[in-house]
């Protein structure tokens, strides 16, 4: 696999030499000072490569180019939306970019309740708790029938914990939820969210679905003709919020969008910490079943708790079962000496070292650079296992 880091741009507090110094080669970034649906400029994509290349890295995949919702809708805005989106992909392409991380969430991004859970040890880690979810929803937003979509056990423990929050403490959750993360579309104001979730409402899964296969049938034919691979990232949660749908977040949800546009060029980003938020979800199955369109993997781990809630664990800890999805793109390689998948360490946790520093909440330097020294001791273990003359062919954990 190609080590790869997530960067921000030039305002990032990690820096390219950063990178370097981590043992990274590649970059994993986007001209994030777009709004979503403008047209990137083939200028402005020539410079921020550049940068990149002065810097001593090559910029291996663009995360992401940023969908409007009208694409998601599939309404009367939709076509001209698609034609914007690829002719940014094309002027990717033209400057060499050719792996394309993309979502298909509606409205909301990757989403979490807490930015800064306390982890034992003194570290800090992005935390999801399915309770401050519900408080939210019924109590702060008071979406309208929001409770016949929640456990009646989570009703009781929202209200409970509802009347125990501050003002102070109501307004940090808002926050966190819908204010915006790094690379997200956009934040929003709560007016602005439940007016999105009104345009969303009548949306089915299958419809979702159908939507993407809509969008699919748009762009992956051009992709193919650039040479482009694109990447589709799992929900993150990988579950409905807010009363809408989700439509790539389990095994069959992957089958059904690979076999919409049957192409080398309609893949996957195998992101083991979004698909690991679901218990029903077997991470090393479906890294085996579908490792020949994994075009991108996030390598992160989360330990889940029985109602629905997760954190963000150590790379090698956690519920998702890491070695063996490892070895499965292991596999996927040898087999293919061609083969060379991007992968990053997604994130990281906030180490106390850092912790007065200015970081992006996920992104901070050191948590990262743990995440990518563990994987890449496992990778490495995998291969001197694999190749050395006296490892017994029974003992052999990639058999």
């Amino acid at each position: 696999m190609k080590q790869t880091w997530r960067w921000f741009g030039p305002d990032d507090p990690v820096t390219l030499n950063n990178i370097r110094q981590a043992g990274a080669t590649g970059v994993v970034t986007a001209l994030h000072e777009y709004a979503p649906g403008a047209i990137w400029s083939r200028a402005d994509i020539d410079t921020r490569k550049a940068l990149i290349e002065a810097g001593g890295l090559t910029w291996d995949v663009c995360e992401s180019i940023l969908m409007p919702d009208a694409i998601k809708l599939n309404g009367r805005a939709a076509q001209a939306e698609i034609a914007a989106w690829i002719d940014t992909m094309r002027h990717l392409a033209g400057a060499g970019v050719k792996t394309i991380c993309y979502n298909f969430m509606p409205l909301l991004d990757w989403t979490r309740t807490d930015l800064a859970f306390d982890l034992p040890g003194q570290g800090q880690a992005l935390r999801f708790d399915m309770v401050d979810f519900v408080v939210y929803d019924v109590h702060i937003l008071a979406r309208e029938n929001a409770a016949a979509d929640h456990a009646s056990d989570l009703l009781t423990a929202a209200q409970t914990r509802w009347r125990q929050m501050s003002p102070d403490a109501q307004a940090a959750l808002e926050r966190n939820i819908i204010a915006g993360l790094p690379g997200s579309a956009k934040g929003f104001a709560r007016a602005d969210l439940a007016a999105g979730i009104d345009d969303f409402s009548s949306l089915s899964h299958s419809d979702l679905q159908a939507n993407l296969a809509s969008f699919l049938e748009a762009v992956v034919p051009e992709a193919e003709a650039l040479g482009v691979r694109l990447a589709i990232h799992p929900d993150d949660p990988p579950f409905p919020l807010f009363g809408l749908p989700r439509c790539v977040s389990t095994a069959d949800d992957l089958a059904f969008l690979l076999a919409a546009q049957p192409s080398p060029a309609n893949g996957l980003t195998f992101c083991t910490g979004s698909l690991g938020a679901r218990a029903d979800n077997d991470l090393p199955a479906m890294a085996h079943r579908f490792a020949g369109q994994i075009h991108f993997a996030h390598l992160r781990n989360v330990q889940r708790e029985a109602d629905g809630s997760f954190f963000e664990a150590a790379v090698l800890d956690g519920s998702a079962e890491m070695l063996g999805v490892l070895a499965a793109l292991w596999q996927a390689e040898r087999a293919d000496p061609a083969r060379n998948i991007p992968m990053r360490p997604d994130h990281g946790h906030l180490l106390a070292f850092e912790r007065d520093q200015k970081t992006n909440p996920g992104y901070s330097y050191l948590g990262r650079l743990k995440g990518l020294a563990e994987l890449r001791g496992a990778w490495a273990a995998f291969s001197a296992v694999a190749d050395h003359p006296l490892t017994a062919p029974d003992r052999n954990p990639l058999q």
